[in-house]
């Protein structure tokens, strides 16, 4: 493989690693919104 092959080779690599990370964390460490449950009001119902 050519130098210039194994350069572009390399910065994809990297640049998709970093990006998948970034958006791993951004999602792993985010706050939970206190949403109220939407089947909450469905407690009384009676499903046959």
């Amino acid at each position: 493989m050519s130098t210039d092959g194994l350069t572009m080779m390399l910065v994809t690599e990297i640049t998709v690693t970093l990006i998948t990370a970034y958006f791993f964390f951004k999602i792993l460490f985010t706050k939970k919104h206190e949403e109220p449950d939407s089947f909450s009001g469905n407690d009384d119902e009676i499903v046959q």
